[in-house]
């Protein structure tokens, strides 16, 4: 609420520019006022007359019954339980003092309204980032549907990438969904990238050929860490999610269903081909994932920045800023952290929820 004092020294200043030949309206405008409310501060005065109602509700809980509700709320019988327990139990013995919402307003009134029983509250826990600093550290993978021309049948187009290069290490076309399958994709990536135990972390979601016997068992045999989405939750899982997108956007994507399952995996092969020697990803400043595989994307990139520093030397008025940035990106996060502030303004990190 603007106090007289200010209200005095609007109005003095809004006397003052019409002085000098404003017009009310505009000078009134650009103190964020409507010329309604300078003419009536003119006629009435700059005192704020307005009355709050002074009526008390007929229904108002006397001081007694809402300190009978708060002894009743504080009581180790009640302690433990919700208004919504509290007041049938009451009216079982015959006892009526107010509503459960009469009841939830004085317990946030009295800073009360959190976890009453006495057992641990329920606490949001967060899975630990996966980080990912080089090649064949981290790989997600996934399952998706290619169509066949048989209404109601699908072929299934499985695929392992490595997050930090986004290259696709491993794929096949089946005919089915199945944990032995995925058993041997994930054999063959292994002897392909020449692994060793305990060096990959593979993440997936929560489908049963991910966590089907066969696949687990193979997993611990190869010395590869398993890692799973949560349930539910549909974010986890984005790199492989973003493949898939870009799999099924392309402008040589089939319009017509695949006729023979060899004819899906031709197609499969083109397209990794594609993805991983010629594509310029946009997720790893525009390298191909072979490239950043292999480690000749940080040529790449200096080279880039190089070239546009010598273009802002002969032109240095055609840059506003500073140049694009071509820097290279040493880690990759699967679950990426929240960065918040503290109540001193410093910054912290917390898991993504």
């Amino acid at each position: 609420m603007i106090s007289s004092q200010d209200k005095q020294r609007v109005m003095d200043l809004i006397a003052e520019a019409c002085a000098s030949g404003a017009r009310k309206r505009m000078a009134a405008e650009l103190m964020g006022l409507s010329l309604r409310a300078v003419q009536r501060w003119e006629k009435t005065g700059i005192t704020d007359r307005r009355i709050g109602s002074g009526c008390t509700p007929v229904n108002k809980l006397s001081d007694q019954e809402q300190q009978q509700i708060i002894d009743i709320l504080k009581s180790p019988e009640f302690a433990d339980l919700s208004p919504k327990q509290i007041v049938p139990r009451l009216a079982d013995q015959e006892i009526y003092i107010g509503s459960e919402s009469t009841m939830h307003r004085i317990l946030r009134r009295l800073d009360m309204s959190t976890h009453r029983q006495s057992s641990r509250p329920a606490q949001k826990t967060s899975p630990d980032p996966l980080l990912a600093t080089g090649p064949n550290q981290i790989w997600s993978w996934d399952i998706t549907y290619l169509p066949s021309n048989v209404k109601g049948q699908f072929y299934y187009l499985y695929m392992i990438m490595d997050i930090y290069s986004r290259k696709v290490v491993s794929w096949q076309v089946y005919d089915c969904e199945s944990g032995d399958l995925a058993a041997d994709l994930i054999t063959d990536a292994c002897m392909q990238e020449n692994v060793h135990r305990k060096q990959v972390t593979l993440h997936s979601d929560n489908g049963s050929p991910m966590k089907s016997v066969t696949m687990l068992a193979k997993l611990q045999e190869l010395g590869v860490m398993p890692s799973f989405s949560r349930p539910s939750v549909s974010n986890d899982n984005p790199y492989s999610e973003s493949l898939f997108k870009t799999l099924k956007y392309r402008p040589d994507y089939p319009e017509k269903p695949f006729r023979t399952i060899w004819e899906a995996r031709i197609w499969g092969q083109s397209f990794v081909n594609w993805y991983n020697n010629i594509h310029l990803h946009s997720g790893i400043r525009f390298v191909t994932p072979s490239d950043r595989h292999n480690g000749m994307d940080i040529a790449i990139l200096d080279n880039r920045h190089k070239i546009y520093q010598m273009a802002r030397q002969r032109h240095p008025e055609r840059w506003s800023g500073e140049t694009r940035n071509w820097e290279h990106d040493a880690q990759v996060v699967l679950k990426k952290v929240k960065r918040l502030k503290t109540k001193n303004g410093e910054s912290s990190h917390k898991r993504a929820a």
